[in-house]
């Protein structure tokens, strides 16, 4: 059985991906909706937009919150998603644990990732002053991942029967300054500036990911930031949090935390982002700094590139007197049509000592995988990933030369899928 299921699923995708084809050969291809459905439209273009933004609720009821009286009047406007999906692997780990990767760390059974909800109110930028917000509820197996040490963490009686959890990876405020160009103030608790790929479902292309992310770089911060737009081209952003993943275990370590966004033209953008200052990790703080690149290139309007380099060094660690990490992400999606894109992803993350991920040596990644979309507001994510790790002189010095199925093998295949459905 666990061997057809891969095999079920893999078939699915191919059917789907032919079908897809099939239809958007048979009809012009900037149109998505069949003729029977755009019969049913007005010729109002901004009533094909609503439909194409719809969510599952408006789909299904005719009903949008954000467009009541309520809504409206306050600009606060509210929305969410849940995702969930299945990670089966070439081994069979009797725990069902897919460790060292995270987030789909579970093989061989359902998980359910994300309920994230969250409200609203975007800052209007222009000539006067405006003030708004942000908070996010998530529930799920993601959670865990998520949660902020003396914020979230200890919100729910820990059950170790139990991977689901409770979390407010975002509770933060705004202010709009209408000083030179603007300036926006962000307060409280938000996602990080580092890196490419981020905690939420949606604004991922893929379902698994990247070790870069999962063990080089923070989630969440708190704190205060500004952020300013330079020109048409530059923007930068700066200010102090307490350090990574945590809201008041070490309220006087503060780090800097910044970001400098460059858009030479329409197709290329390049994001460097940096903290540094003291963390706290393992109970002990240690000075620790990170940066990141990220590079986007649109080489067509349906083919898209992204490279990634993270760089991190903490001081003071049990094992050395420093230990670095480092990694290199590619990323290359097309998008064949409207509902359906195809993407690969290549890494190399680093981990000399073993300090992130328990491991010294170096993982390597593979991954290929498509997003379909047969309606607006429902997205699949397909995917089969190739890991392998390679340890320092063929033996890790912490005896973990081979991290996968509980410490018994050095690579694996994985296939998975998820599905999101947004609100």
């Amino acid at each position: 059985m666990k061997k057809i299921l891969p095999s079920l699923i893999t078939g699915s995708l191919v059917l789907t991906a032919v079908n897809v084809l099939a239809d958007d050969a048979a009809i012009n291809s900037d149109q998505r909706y069949s003729h029977e459905a755009m019969d049913a439209l007005t010729d109002d273009a901004g009533a094909i937009e609503s439909l194409t933004d719809a969510g599952a609720i408006e789909s299904l009821t005719g009903y949008n919150v954000n467009e009541s009286a309520l809504t409206k009047s306050t600009g606060i406007e509210f929305g969410g998603w849940a995702s969930g999906g299945v990670t089966y692997a070439s081994h069979n780990n009797p725990s069902n644990s897919n460790s060292p990767i995270s987030f789909n760390d579970r093989i061989n059974e359902f998980q359910f990732n994300q309920l994230n909800l969250f409200m609203e109110k975007a800052v209007e930028k222009g000539d006067s002053w405006d003030f708004g917000g942000r908070a996010d509820w998530m529930y799920g197996m993601d959670s865990t991942k998520t949660q902020a040490l003396g914020w979230d963490n200890k919100i729910m009686v820990e059950d170790k029967s139990s991977y689901y959890s409770v979390a407010f990876p975002q509770a933060y405020a705004e202010i709009y300054a209408p000083f030179g160009n603007g300036i926006t103030a962000k307060v409280g608790h938000f996602y990080t500036l580092i890196g490419y790929e981020v905690v939420t479902s949606p604004d991922n292309f893929f379902y698994s990911h990247a070790y870069t992310m999962l063990y080089g770089e923070p989630f969440t911060h708190t704190g205060a930031l500004l952020s300013y737009d330079i020109n048409d081209m530059v923007s930068v952003t700066g200010g102090a949090v307490m350090g990574w993943d945590n809201f008041r275990e070490s309220p006087g370590a503060w780090d800097f935390l910044g970001s400098v966004s460059v858009k030479p033209d329409d197709d290329t953008s390049i994001v460097t982002s940096l903290i540094t200052g003291d963390t706290l990790f393992g109970g002990e703080l240690r000075n620790t700094t990170m940066y990141s690149i990220v590079l986007s290139h649109d080489f067509t309007d349906k083919l898209h590139y992204v490279a990634q380099h993270d760089y991190g060094v903490a001081q003071s660690t049990p094992n050395s007197i420093h230990a670095d990490w480092y990694g290199i992400n590619q990323y290359l999606t097309y998008d064949i049509n409207d509902k359906l894109a195809a993407g690969l992803r290549a890494e190399w993350f680093r981990d000399a000592d073993g300090y992130r991920t328990g491991a010294d040596g170096s993982f390597y990644a593979v991954s290929a995988g498509v997003n379909y979309s047969p309606l607006s507001w429902l997205k699949l994510r397909p995917e089969l990933r190739y890991d392998n790790f390679a340890a320092d002189n063929g033996a890790a010095a912490n005896g973990m030369a081979t991290p996968f199925d509980g410490g018994n093998e050095n690579d694996q295949i994985g296939v998975a899928m998820d599905m999101i459905v947004t609100f």
